[in-house]
């Protein structure tokens, strides 16, 4: 293939896990949507309220779990049916397929005349990661539960031959890329995932409060953050929503505040407004301290995972180990505010931004497309 690539006659198509929520993956899709805007989106299943129609103006193309009894709702009761969804993707007519991949969906079949790029956020956590968790939390009915451990072997059989269609992968974080060398045994490069910095402002003025903005998951652990909380008495906003949301509630003392999902323009403002924002899981990479971060305001984050890639400690934001009750608390209530300057944070912040991550993509693009040719 020659050094200059006509993108105007490249017939390319996105794949994305699904698109039933508007979180850090779906940020990723967006941008490639902004690269590609007339590319068709494949994906497992759809959820048009959950998505906030945001997608209604392009081509989505979901499988057929879509139309399953309960499918858009509750899609993760089909997880068995979901590599015969992904492998009935007719991709034949597309040169480049741009996968945005957090558990199954890279293992669709290509011809060699194709080129297939997977953005990896992380090896699919419930089968390599944390299987235990998943067993206990995932959103299926009682009597599929027992059944669970061997649709997992299975599963995890089939990704582990799934992970070698990709011709290249792109890691979401150093962190990522060391597990898809270690599950997948496949080379990567880091591009980061973006944030859209121009969203976020500094406020004039600091509320009392600190924010955690998550999906109420187990793996995500705002539950740690709510009992570090309860235990100094401090305010704290928690914005999201999930499946563990009453839980949760149930937890919370009387200086929790649920929020609920806001609009991006009100979590802007929570954001600039906040003392720090609070980050407690061992996440594959983590969007939402960066915009934090954006808004000037510093992270207090575990020390562990994609937080070690965007935290600078002293500089926007501080770190606490172990991932503990106690530890949190202590490094919330030895949190000093002046130690902060906004600005600083906000550039560090700004090196994440969508238009480096466009640029950035492309480049791979093109350099894919020649070593492929």
């Amino acid at each position: 293939m020659k050094d200059t690539i006509n993108f105007k006659k490249l017939k390319v198509a996105l794949v994305a896990e699904e698109l039933t929520q508007l979180g850090g993956a779906e940020r990723v899709v967006d941008a490639f949507l902004e690269l590609f805007p007339k590319a068709p989106v494949f994906t497992t299943v759809w959820d048009k309220e959950k998505t906030q129609h945001k997608y209604d103006q392009f081509e989505i193309r979901p499988s057929f779990i879509q139309k399953m009894p309960w499918g858009i709702k509750n899609y993760k009761w089909y997880l068995p049916l979901m590599p015969l969804a992904i492998e009935s993707f007719n991709l034949k007519d597309y040169d480049l397929i741009i996968s945005s991949c957090s558990a199954l969906v890279k293992g669709f079949k290509t011809n060699r005349n194709q080129i297939h790029i997977c953005y990896c956020h992380t090896p699919a956590r419930f089968l390599w990661i944390d299987s235990e968790n998943y067993i206990q939390n995932a959103p299926i009915p009682w009597f599929i539960r027992p059944l669970m451990p061997i649709a997992l072997y299975f599963l995890r059989r089939w990704d582990a031959k799934a992970s070698q269609r990709p011709d290249f992968y792109i890691a979401n974080s150093k962190n990522t890329q060391d597990r898809i060398k270690i599950y997948y045994h496949k080379d990567s490069e880091v591009i980061y995932p973006p944030i859209d910095a121009n969203k976020y402002h500094i406020a004039k003025e600091i509320g009392n409060y600190f924010i955690i903005a998550s999906r109420m998951e187990p793996y995500k652990k705002v539950d740690l953050a709510i009992k570090a909380f309860n235990k100094i008495k401090r305010q704290l906003k928690v914005v999201g929503s999930g499946s563990k949301k009453e839980d949760l509630k149930e937890l919370a003392g009387p200086t929790i505040e649920f929020t609920g999902r806001l609009s991006d323009e009100e979590l802007a403002d929570a954001y600039a407004k906040a003392q720090a924002f609070i980050f407690p899981p061992d996440e594959d990479f983590g969007l939402t301290p960066l915009e934090s971060m954006a808004s000037g305001r510093p992270v207090i984050a575990f020390r562990k995972g994609g937080a070690l890639e965007t935290v600078v400690e002293g500089v926007t934001g501080e770190f606490f180990y172990p991932q503990t009750v106690s530890a949190l608390a202590t490094a919330v209530s030895n949190f000093k505010l002046q130690k902060f300057n906004p600005q600083k944070i906000r550039e560090h912040a700004k090196k994440f931004d969508k238009e480096i991550f466009k640029n950035k993509i492309m480049l791979y693009i093109k350099e894919a497309l020649i070593k492929k040719g």
